[in-house]
């Protein structure tokens, strides 16, 4: 698997970092590459944008992100998936002012591009 094979949208379901494992949130990420070949990240979760930059290498994509919260303050952490296939990616994330003692975690799939004969 190349780099160029992550280039898409894919569902995500996450959960956030605190002890429970459950999925408490959902959205999409988008990936796509700059000149360098480089990661360019989107998520798009509710009306909240985060975007990131990162690299692939034997299978695992690593991202460093940010965002913004509604009081103006960035909240900046990385996130890890190991790309099981071209079409699913299985993630953990840490954000620095997050709970140290806990992971989140993120599952996407790809959204595919399904064309209709007329």
């Amino acid at each position: 698997m190349t780099v160029h094979d992550l280039v898409g949208s894919y569902t995500i379901q996450g959960s956030n970092q605190v002890m429970e494992d459950d999925f408490t949130y959902q959205g999409i990420l988008t990936l796509n590459l700059d000149e360098n070949n480089r990661i360019i990240a989107e998520w798009m979760i509710g009306e909240h944008v985060q975007t990131g930059k990162g690299f692939f290498k034997n299978n695992i994509l690593v991202i460093n992100f940010q965002y913004e919260s509604e009081e103006n303050e960035i909240f900046k952490g990385v996130a890890v998936y190991r790309c099981m296939n071209e079409n699913i990616l299985d993630g953990f994330w840490s954000e620095k002012h997050g709970d140290p003692r806990y992971l989140g975690s993120e599952y996407c799939v790809r959204i595919s591009n399904s064309k209709y004969l007329n």
